[in-house]
């Protein structure tokens, strides 16, 4: 893989690694702002202030990932759509009982002043069957 694609799939684990950690504010150093998230729940635009509420008070929290199937396209110098399967297992804030969900998941990255920021995430249930 090439050196500016491995940046990309490091950043990804990074953000998500985070989120395991409960590392806020890395999570948020990642972000542009405004963001925007795309799942089951709908379309919605969001400023780091509104991340940091989403992720601390979220009821479910990510205890584990896995990616897999990692693509990378650059259409331009500074932009980036990183597609990938993750197997995430998530739980109920406070609560030991773990879900796995399998999921197809894809970041738009843009580079700002040197610095890689995702403005857009997306993720989609996949169908067990």
């Amino acid at each position: 893989m090439q050196t500016a694609n491995r940046e990309l799939v490091d950043l990804e684990n990074r953000f998500w690694q985070a989120l395991v950690d409960d590392d806020t504010d890395t999570a948020i150093s990642m972000l542009a702002e405004p963001s925007i998230l795309v799942s089951s729940h709908g379309a919605m635009t969001f400023d780091r202030d509104a991340f940091r509420q989403m992720a601390e008070q979220a009821p479910m929290v990510v205890r584990s990932f896995e990616l897999s199937e990692i693509q990378v396209a650059r259409p331009s110098e500074d932009t980036a759509v990183v597609t990938y399967r993750v197997k995430q297992s998530v739980a109920k804030r406070g609560q030991s009982d773990e879900v796995t969900e399998d999921m197809a998941d894809s970041s738009v990255w843009v580079r700002k002043s040197g610095n890689w920021q995702c403005v857009m995430h997306t993720e989609t249930a996949l169908s067990s069957h």
